[in-house]
């Protein structure tokens, strides 16, 4: 699968270890950063993962921030992403089976290593239910291209 990643300085030391496990999985791996554990602003991870996500570059995104919540409200920005914060593994396989989540967001001063990667494992390996729940993310897909800049159909 190939899947692209971004952190801030508080999600660093997660992603780092996210990457070396998706690594040795055999996953194709793409980082967008940041690369060390000194200040940076989320927002710009965010951005660039979603990007990658919605365009198709990459099947899924990984982003983390201290809390993950800041990851999840930039990324949802981008048209296509639909990211979700998930701290448990229930949420994450709910997540895709529900939702067709396509980026994970995680708290790298929330959530430990070894829980992490269940979770990103389960995130991964569940697929889109579809049925019903397709008819809910068309409507998310609607409300998105609602309120997308330039719209005509913006109120």
């Amino acid at each position: 699968m190939r899947i692209v990643l971004g952190c801030d300085h508080a999600g660093w030391e997660l992603k780092e270890s996210l990457k070396e496990w998706l690594i040795q999985h055999g996953d194709q791996i793409q980082d967008f950063g940041t690369h060390s554990p000194d200040s940076v602003d989320y927002p710009d991870y965010a951005a660039q993962v979603a990007e990658a996500v919605a365009n198709g570059k990459a099947e899924r995104g990984v982003l983390i921030c201290g809390t993950g919540i800041g990851m999840a409200m930039a990324a949802n920005k981008v048209p296509g992403v639909r990211a979700a914060l998930c701290s448990d593994l229930y949420s994450a396989r709910m997540a895709r089976e529900h939702n067709d989540a396509n980026v994970l967001t995680l708290g790298g001063r929330l959530t430990g290593k070894d829980l992490s990667r269940e979770i990103l494992e389960m995130f991964l390996k569940t697929e889109f239910a579809g049925g019903r729940h397709s008819r809910r993310v068309e409507k998310i897909r609607e409300i998105e291209e609602r309120f997308s800049k330039g719209s005509d159909r913006r109120r």
